[in-house]
Protein backbone atom coordinates (compact mmCIF):
# COMPACT_ATOMS: atom_id res chain seq x y z
CA UNK A 1 0.00 0.00 0.00
CA UNK A 2 1.19 3.56 -0.81
CA UNK A 3 2.16 6.35 1.87
CA UNK A 4 -0.39 8.55 0.21
CA UNK A 5 -3.54 5.97 0.35
CA UNK A 6 -6.70 7.89 1.78
CA UNK A 7 -9.70 6.01 3.66
CA UNK A 8 -13.49 7.17 3.49
CA UNK A 9 -15.93 6.18 5.28
CA UNK A 10 -20.14 6.40 4.81
CA UNK A 11 -22.88 4.70 6.88
CA UNK A 12 -26.16 3.75 4.83
CA UNK A 13 -29.93 4.86 7.01
CA UNK A 14 -30.30 0.96 7.42
CA UNK A 15 -26.83 0.66 9.31
CA UNK A 16 -24.46 -0.88 5.76
CA UNK A 17 -21.05 0.24 6.27
CA UNK A 18 -18.69 1.46 4.08
CA UNK A 19 -15.04 1.76 3.80
CA UNK A 20 -13.05 2.42 1.05
CA UNK A 21 -8.98 3.15 0.69
CA UNK A 22 -7.90 4.85 -2.10
CA UNK A 23 -4.42 3.37 -3.58
CA UNK A 24 -3.03 4.03 -7.01
CA UNK A 25 -3.10 0.66 -7.58
CA UNK A 26 -4.77 -0.64 -10.90
CA UNK A 27 -6.29 -3.54 -9.05
CA UNK A 28 -9.18 -3.68 -6.74
CA UNK A 29 -10.35 -5.68 -3.62
CA UNK A 30 -13.95 -5.49 -3.21
CA UNK A 31 -16.37 -7.20 -0.86
CA UNK A 32 -18.64 -7.89 1.80
CA UNK A 33 -17.55 -8.79 5.80
CA UNK A 34 -20.29 -9.86 7.45
CA UNK A 35 -20.38 -10.14 11.33
CA UNK A 36 -21.58 -13.95 11.38
CA UNK A 37 -20.03 -16.34 12.23
CA UNK A 38 -19.76 -20.22 14.07
CA UNK A 39 -20.25 -18.33 17.58
CA UNK A 40 -24.07 -17.46 15.97
CA UNK A 41 -24.70 -21.01 15.69
CA UNK A 42 -26.59 -22.97 17.96
CA UNK A 43 -25.06 -26.75 18.34
CA UNK A 44 -27.34 -28.18 16.13
CA UNK A 45 -26.40 -25.86 13.63
CA UNK A 46 -22.57 -26.41 13.96
CA UNK A 47 -21.10 -25.51 10.85
CA UNK A 48 -24.02 -23.29 9.18
CA UNK A 49 -21.88 -20.35 8.54
CA UNK A 50 -19.64 -22.18 6.59
CA UNK A 51 -21.65 -24.39 4.96
CA UNK A 52 -23.32 -21.15 3.76
CA UNK A 53 -20.12 -19.66 2.75
CA UNK A 54 -19.60 -22.69 0.20
CA UNK A 55 -23.22 -22.53 -1.01
CA UNK A 56 -23.55 -19.18 -1.69
CA UNK A 57 -21.37 -19.99 -5.00
CA UNK A 58 -23.16 -22.82 -6.21
CA UNK A 59 -25.91 -20.58 -8.11
CA UNK A 60 -28.32 -18.11 -6.98
CA UNK A 61 -32.08 -16.77 -8.68
CA UNK A 62 -30.35 -15.26 -11.48
CA UNK A 63 -26.67 -17.34 -12.08
CA UNK A 64 -25.70 -20.67 -12.11
CA UNK A 65 -21.88 -21.81 -10.51
CA UNK A 66 -20.67 -22.18 -13.54
CA UNK A 67 -21.62 -18.23 -14.69
CA UNK A 68 -20.73 -17.29 -11.13
CA UNK A 69 -16.67 -18.38 -11.75
CA UNK A 70 -17.17 -17.35 -15.43
CA UNK A 71 -18.57 -13.88 -14.55
CA UNK A 72 -15.23 -13.21 -12.59
CA UNK A 73 -12.58 -15.59 -14.00
CA UNK A 74 -13.51 -14.32 -17.39
CA UNK A 75 -12.59 -10.62 -16.72
CA UNK A 76 -9.25 -11.95 -15.24
CA UNK A 77 -10.10 -11.66 -11.30
CA UNK A 78 -10.01 -14.09 -8.40
CA UNK A 79 -13.20 -14.50 -6.23
CA UNK A 80 -12.55 -16.09 -2.67
CA UNK A 81 -14.57 -16.25 0.87
CA UNK A 82 -13.50 -17.61 4.30
CA UNK A 83 -15.45 -18.19 7.41
CA UNK A 84 -14.24 -17.53 10.82
CA UNK A 85 -15.87 -18.03 14.21
CA UNK A 86 -17.40 -14.28 13.68
CA UNK A 87 -17.56 -13.11 10.71
CA UNK A 88 -17.81 -14.60 6.75
CA UNK A 89 -16.56 -12.56 4.44
CA UNK A 90 -16.76 -12.94 0.69
CA UNK A 91 -14.56 -10.66 -2.22
CA UNK A 92 -12.66 -10.33 -5.28
CA UNK A 93 -9.50 -8.99 -6.90
CA UNK A 94 -9.94 -7.16 -10.06
CA UNK A 95 -9.37 -4.46 -12.34
CA UNK A 96 -11.09 -1.43 -11.17
CA UNK A 97 -13.33 -0.86 -14.11
CA UNK A 98 -14.90 -4.27 -13.40
CA UNK A 99 -15.53 -3.15 -9.64
CA UNK A 100 -19.95 -2.58 -10.16
CA UNK A 101 -20.40 -5.97 -12.36
CA UNK A 102 -18.22 -7.69 -9.41
CA UNK A 103 -20.01 -5.72 -6.43
CA UNK A 104 -23.52 -6.79 -8.00
CA UNK A 105 -22.59 -10.46 -8.53
CA UNK A 106 -21.62 -10.32 -4.59
CA UNK A 107 -24.62 -9.33 -3.25
CA UNK A 108 -26.84 -11.06 -5.88
CA UNK A 109 -24.85 -14.29 -3.95
CA UNK A 110 -25.88 -12.95 -0.51
CA UNK A 111 -29.13 -11.60 -0.92
CA UNK A 112 -30.65 -14.35 -3.39
CA UNK A 113 -28.73 -17.71 -3.23
CA UNK A 114 -30.67 -20.59 -5.01
CA UNK A 115 -29.33 -23.28 -2.33
CA UNK A 116 -31.17 -25.78 -4.95
CA UNK A 117 -30.48 -29.19 -3.15
CA UNK A 118 -28.81 -31.14 -5.93
CA UNK A 119 -25.85 -28.62 -5.57
CA UNK A 120 -25.93 -28.31 -1.85
CA UNK A 121 -25.69 -32.20 -1.58
CA UNK A 122 -22.42 -32.10 -3.43
CA UNK A 123 -20.99 -29.13 -1.41
CA UNK A 124 -21.91 -31.23 1.67
CA UNK A 125 -19.39 -34.11 0.34
CA UNK A 126 -16.83 -31.31 -0.60
CA UNK A 127 -17.30 -30.07 2.81
CA UNK A 128 -17.16 -33.55 5.11
CA UNK A 129 -13.85 -33.41 2.55
CA UNK A 130 -12.43 -30.74 3.92
CA UNK A 131 -13.28 -31.80 7.84
CA UNK A 132 -11.29 -35.16 7.05
CA UNK A 133 -7.97 -33.62 5.36
CA UNK A 134 -8.22 -31.18 8.60
CA UNK A 135 -8.37 -33.96 10.71
CA UNK A 136 -5.28 -35.66 8.65
CA UNK A 137 -3.24 -32.00 9.54
CA UNK A 138 -2.53 -32.36 13.28
CA UNK A 139 -0.54 -28.46 13.05
CA UNK A 140 -4.37 -27.20 11.98
CA UNK A 141 -6.79 -29.06 14.18
CA UNK A 142 -4.69 -28.35 17.29
CA UNK A 143 -6.10 -24.67 17.19
CA UNK A 144 -9.63 -25.71 17.05
CA UNK A 145 -8.92 -28.34 20.00
CA UNK A 146 -7.20 -25.22 21.77
CA UNK A 147 -10.26 -22.80 21.25
CA UNK A 148 -12.47 -25.87 22.70
CA UNK A 149 -10.28 -25.95 25.98
CA UNK A 150 -10.08 -22.30 26.68
CA UNK A 151 -13.69 -21.58 25.73
CA UNK A 152 -15.40 -24.69 27.07
CA UNK A 153 -19.18 -23.95 27.62
CA UNK A 154 -19.43 -21.06 25.30
CA UNK A 155 -19.99 -21.50 21.28
CA UNK A 156 -16.72 -20.15 20.73
CA UNK A 157 -15.32 -23.61 21.27
CA UNK A 158 -17.49 -25.04 18.27
CA UNK A 159 -15.33 -26.09 14.89
CA UNK A 160 -15.70 -24.01 12.18
CA UNK A 161 -16.40 -26.47 9.70
CA UNK A 162 -19.02 -28.11 11.68
CA UNK A 163 -19.06 -32.28 12.02
CA UNK A 164 -20.61 -34.93 10.12
CA UNK A 165 -23.50 -35.18 11.61
CA UNK A 166 -24.92 -31.43 11.97
CA UNK A 167 -23.83 -30.81 8.39
CA UNK A 168 -26.78 -34.08 7.57
CA UNK A 169 -28.96 -31.57 10.25
CA UNK A 170 -28.54 -27.96 8.08
CA UNK A 171 -28.46 -29.62 4.92
CA UNK A 172 -31.53 -32.12 5.26
CA UNK A 173 -34.27 -28.71 4.74
CA UNK A 174 -33.58 -26.14 1.62
CA UNK A 175 -34.74 -23.27 4.02
CA UNK A 176 -32.64 -23.59 6.71
CA UNK A 177 -30.07 -22.32 5.75
CA UNK A 178 -31.95 -19.33 4.14
CA UNK A 179 -33.95 -18.25 7.33
CA UNK A 180 -30.67 -18.34 9.21
CA UNK A 181 -28.89 -15.97 6.69
CA UNK A 182 -32.11 -13.76 7.02
CA UNK A 183 -31.59 -13.88 10.90
CA UNK A 184 -27.80 -12.85 10.29
CA UNK A 185 -27.02 -11.22 7.55
CA UNK A 186 -28.95 -8.02 8.43
CA UNK A 187 -27.81 -4.33 7.63
CA UNK A 188 -26.01 -3.64 10.63
CA UNK A 189 -23.69 -6.65 10.14
CA UNK A 190 -22.80 -5.91 6.82
CA UNK A 191 -19.24 -3.97 6.02
CA UNK A 192 -18.85 -2.79 2.21
CA UNK A 193 -15.58 -2.40 1.32
CA UNK A 194 -12.76 -1.56 -1.29
CA UNK A 195 -9.29 -0.22 -2.21
CA UNK A 196 -7.81 0.41 -5.16
CA UNK A 197 -7.83 3.75 -7.90
CA UNK A 198 -11.42 4.50 -7.09
CA UNK A 199 -13.53 7.82 -6.30
CA UNK A 200 -15.27 6.82 -2.99
CA UNK A 201 -18.18 8.86 -4.09
CA UNK A 202 -18.60 5.49 -6.54
CA UNK A 203 -17.95 3.46 -3.74
CA UNK A 204 -21.23 4.73 -2.20
CA UNK A 205 -22.93 5.16 -4.83
CA UNK A 206 -22.23 0.94 -5.41
CA UNK A 207 -23.02 -0.01 -2.17
CA UNK A 208 -25.90 2.08 -1.84
CA UNK A 209 -27.65 0.18 -5.08
CA UNK A 210 -26.59 -2.57 -4.17
CA UNK A 211 -27.94 -2.77 -0.15
CA UNK A 212 -29.66 0.55 0.39
CA UNK A 213 -32.91 -1.78 0.03
CA UNK A 214 -32.31 -3.79 2.84
CA UNK A 215 -34.82 -3.36 6.28
CA UNK A 216 -32.80 -2.11 9.30
CA UNK A 217 -33.30 -4.90 12.46
CA UNK A 218 -31.07 -3.30 14.86
CA UNK A 219 -31.98 -6.11 17.51
CA UNK A 220 -29.66 -8.44 15.58
CA UNK A 221 -26.77 -6.02 15.28
CA UNK A 222 -23.55 -7.22 17.14
CA UNK A 223 -23.80 -5.83 19.83
CA UNK A 224 -26.77 -7.93 20.38
CA UNK A 225 -24.96 -11.29 19.42
CA UNK A 226 -21.46 -10.73 21.67
CA UNK A 227 -23.03 -11.65 25.12
CA UNK A 228 -20.69 -14.85 25.75
CA UNK A 229 -17.56 -13.13 27.85
CA UNK A 230 -14.69 -14.75 28.85
CA UNK A 231 -16.24 -14.59 32.67
CA UNK A 232 -19.11 -16.09 31.99
CA UNK A 233 -17.67 -19.37 30.49
CA UNK A 234 -17.94 -22.48 32.46
CA UNK A 235 -15.58 -23.92 34.88
CA UNK A 236 -13.40 -26.74 33.02
CA UNK A 237 -10.06 -28.57 33.41
CA UNK A 238 -6.77 -26.76 31.93
CA UNK A 239 -4.95 -29.53 30.43
CA UNK A 240 -6.14 -32.14 27.63
CA UNK A 241 -4.52 -34.12 25.86
CA UNK A 242 -5.22 -36.56 22.66
CA UNK A 243 -3.87 -39.66 21.65
CA UNK A 244 -3.45 -38.93 17.58
CA UNK A 245 -0.45 -41.17 16.62
CA UNK A 246 1.63 -38.87 15.19
CA UNK A 247 5.27 -39.27 14.59
CA UNK A 248 5.86 -35.63 16.93
CA UNK A 249 4.08 -34.07 20.22
CA UNK A 250 2.02 -31.84 19.17
CA UNK A 251 1.62 -28.65 21.76
CA UNK A 252 -0.26 -25.78 22.60
CA UNK A 253 0.06 -23.48 25.47
CA UNK A 254 -1.96 -20.19 26.35
CA UNK A 255 -5.04 -18.91 28.16
CA UNK A 256 -7.82 -16.13 27.56
CA UNK A 257 -6.73 -12.15 26.46
CA UNK A 258 -7.88 -9.08 25.63
CA UNK A 259 -11.15 -8.18 22.94
CA UNK A 260 -11.01 -6.22 20.32
CA UNK A 261 -10.45 -1.92 21.25
CA UNK A 262 -9.31 -3.06 24.97
CA UNK A 263 -6.59 -0.89 26.03
CA UNK A 264 -3.89 -2.96 26.29
CA UNK A 265 -4.86 -4.32 22.73
CA UNK A 266 -2.11 -3.38 20.95
CA UNK A 267 0.59 -3.62 23.94
CA UNK A 268 0.02 -7.14 23.60
CA UNK A 269 0.67 -7.82 19.89
CA UNK A 270 3.73 -6.22 20.73
CA UNK A 271 4.36 -8.29 23.63
CA UNK A 272 3.34 -11.26 21.56
CA UNK A 273 5.80 -10.28 18.70
CA UNK A 274 8.42 -10.31 20.96
CA UNK A 275 7.92 -13.34 22.56
CA UNK A 276 7.12 -15.85 19.66
CA UNK A 277 5.98 -13.93 16.52
CA UNK A 278 6.87 -14.51 12.64
CA UNK A 279 10.37 -13.55 13.02
CA UNK A 280 13.48 -15.85 13.59
CA UNK A 281 14.96 -13.37 16.61
CA UNK A 282 11.62 -14.29 18.70
CA UNK A 283 12.98 -15.36 22.10
CA UNK A 284 11.00 -18.77 21.83
CA UNK A 285 13.06 -19.60 18.33
CA UNK A 286 16.02 -18.61 19.92
CA UNK A 287 15.48 -20.40 22.89
CA UNK A 288 14.30 -23.52 21.42
CA UNK A 289 15.33 -23.55 17.98
CA UNK A 290 18.18 -21.60 17.00
CA UNK A 291 19.95 -22.83 21.20
CA UNK A 292 18.74 -25.74 21.39
CA UNK A 293 17.38 -27.71 18.01
CA UNK A 294 14.48 -29.07 19.90
CA UNK A 295 11.97 -28.05 17.32
CA UNK A 296 11.26 -26.90 13.78
CA UNK A 297 8.75 -24.74 14.03
CA UNK A 298 7.54 -22.52 17.45
CA UNK A 299 5.43 -19.75 17.23
CA UNK A 300 2.77 -17.43 19.51
CA UNK A 301 -0.24 -16.13 18.31
CA UNK A 302 -2.67 -13.20 19.95
CA UNK A 303 -6.16 -13.33 18.49
CA UNK A 304 -8.25 -10.84 19.71
CA UNK A 305 -12.15 -11.42 19.40
CA UNK A 306 -15.29 -9.17 20.04
CA UNK A 307 -15.50 -9.77 23.72
CA UNK A 308 -12.78 -11.87 24.38
CA UNK A 309 -9.64 -13.19 23.03
CA UNK A 310 -6.85 -15.54 23.74
CA UNK A 311 -2.68 -15.78 23.17
CA UNK A 312 -1.43 -19.22 22.00
CA UNK A 313 2.14 -20.86 21.80
CA UNK A 314 2.25 -23.70 19.34
CA UNK A 315 5.16 -26.15 18.75
CA UNK A 316 6.09 -30.00 17.75
CA UNK A 317 9.16 -31.96 18.97
CA UNK A 318 9.88 -35.84 19.57
CA UNK A 319 8.59 -37.20 22.54
CA UNK A 320 11.39 -37.42 24.13
CA UNK A 321 12.47 -34.14 24.09
CA UNK A 322 8.58 -32.85 24.83
CA UNK A 323 9.32 -31.98 28.99
CA UNK A 324 12.71 -30.08 28.22
CA UNK A 325 10.70 -27.73 25.56
CA UNK A 326 7.61 -27.15 27.73
CA UNK A 327 10.32 -26.10 30.80
CA UNK A 328 11.56 -23.73 28.13
CA UNK A 329 8.41 -22.45 27.01
CA UNK A 330 7.74 -21.67 30.63
CA UNK A 331 10.91 -19.98 31.36
CA UNK A 332 10.38 -17.69 28.55
CA UNK A 333 6.60 -17.02 29.81
CA UNK A 334 8.01 -16.07 33.23
CA UNK A 335 10.72 -14.00 31.88
CA UNK A 336 8.56 -11.80 30.41
CA UNK A 337 6.87 -11.25 33.38
CA UNK A 338 9.44 -11.25 36.39
CA UNK A 339 11.85 -9.54 33.61
CA UNK A 340 11.52 -6.13 32.83
CA UNK A 341 12.88 -4.99 28.84
CA UNK A 342 15.09 -2.62 28.62
CA UNK A 343 14.20 1.14 27.21
CA UNK A 344 16.53 0.09 24.52
CA UNK A 345 15.82 -3.57 23.84
CA UNK A 346 11.69 -2.22 23.80
CA UNK A 347 12.77 0.09 21.44
CA UNK A 348 14.40 -2.18 18.44
CA UNK A 349 11.01 -4.55 19.48
CA UNK A 350 8.73 -1.41 18.12
CA UNK A 351 11.27 -0.69 15.51
CA UNK A 352 10.81 -4.20 14.15
CA UNK A 353 7.39 -3.89 14.42
CA UNK A 354 6.67 -0.67 12.53
CA UNK A 355 9.03 -2.20 9.61
CA UNK A 356 6.82 -5.38 9.67
CA UNK A 357 3.88 -3.84 9.19
CA UNK A 358 5.11 -1.29 6.69
CA UNK A 359 5.59 -4.76 4.31
CA UNK A 360 2.04 -6.38 5.75
CA UNK A 361 0.39 -2.80 4.30
CA UNK A 362 1.94 -3.54 0.86
CA UNK A 363 -0.05 -6.68 0.34
CA UNK A 364 -3.68 -5.37 -0.54
CA UNK A 365 -5.25 -8.21 -0.12
CA UNK A 366 -4.42 -8.34 3.46
CA UNK A 367 -4.93 -4.76 4.02
CA UNK A 368 -8.13 -4.56 2.74
CA UNK A 369 -9.84 -7.46 4.99
CA UNK A 370 -7.95 -6.17 8.10
CA UNK A 371 -9.54 -2.58 6.81
CA UNK A 372 -12.95 -3.97 6.68
CA UNK A 373 -13.11 -5.71 10.36
CA UNK A 374 -11.77 -2.87 11.89
CA UNK A 375 -14.97 -1.20 10.11
CA UNK A 376 -17.06 -3.98 11.22
CA UNK A 377 -16.39 -3.43 14.70
CA UNK A 378 -14.44 -0.17 15.35
CA UNK A 379 -15.93 2.11 12.58
CA UNK A 380 -13.13 3.40 11.47
CA UNK A 381 -9.87 1.58 9.87
CA UNK A 382 -6.37 3.37 11.16
CA UNK A 383 -3.41 3.07 8.84
CA UNK A 384 -0.77 1.44 9.67
CA UNK A 385 1.35 4.54 10.60
CA UNK A 386 -1.03 5.60 13.05
CA UNK A 387 -1.35 1.85 14.33
CA UNK A 388 2.13 2.10 15.02
CA UNK A 389 2.34 5.56 16.94
CA UNK A 390 -0.09 4.24 19.18
CA UNK A 391 1.75 0.99 19.68
CA UNK A 392 5.36 3.54 20.35
CA UNK A 393 3.82 4.31 23.30
CA UNK A 394 3.90 1.18 24.75
CA UNK A 395 6.63 1.24 27.90
CA UNK A 396 8.02 -1.64 29.55
CA UNK A 397 6.51 -1.32 32.60
CA UNK A 398 3.16 -1.89 30.76
CA UNK A 399 4.65 -5.33 28.85
CA UNK A 400 5.39 -6.30 32.11
CA UNK A 401 1.69 -6.00 33.63
CA UNK A 402 0.08 -7.70 30.70
CA UNK A 403 2.76 -10.47 31.14
CA UNK A 404 1.78 -10.82 34.87
CA UNK A 405 -2.33 -10.68 33.78
CA UNK A 406 -2.00 -13.16 31.01
CA UNK A 407 0.87 -15.31 31.76
CA UNK A 408 0.58 -16.55 35.19
CA UNK A 409 0.84 -20.32 35.91
CA UNK A 410 -2.85 -20.92 37.04
CA UNK A 411 -4.00 -18.89 34.08
CA UNK A 412 -2.69 -21.09 31.98
CA UNK A 413 -4.30 -23.85 29.30
CA UNK A 414 -2.23 -26.62 27.64
CA UNK A 415 -2.91 -29.47 24.67
CA UNK A 416 -0.89 -32.06 23.24
CA UNK A 417 -1.42 -34.85 20.30
CA UNK A 418 0.56 -37.58 21.24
Amino acid sequence: MQENSQTFYHILPNGVKIVHRWTPSPVAYVGVMVGAGTRDEAPEQNGMAHYIEHCVFKGTTHHSARQIIHAIEGIGGEINAYTTKEETTFYAAILCEHVQLTLHLIAEMLLEPAFKKEETDKERMVILDEIESYNDSPSELIYDDFENLVFAGSPLAQPILGTKKTLRHISSKPDYAKEWMAQHYTPERMVVFCQGDLKPEKIFRLAEREFGHLSSVSASGLSAKRSVSASGLSAHEHERSFKKHTHQVHAMLGGRAYPLGHEHQLAMFLLNNILGGGSLNSRLNLSLRESKGLVYTVESTYTPLSDTGYWCIYWACDPEDYNYSLELVRQELDKMRETPMTEAALRKAIEQLRGQLAISAQNQENSALAMAKSMLYRGNAPSWQETIQKIAKTSSQQISEIANELFLAENRYILTYE
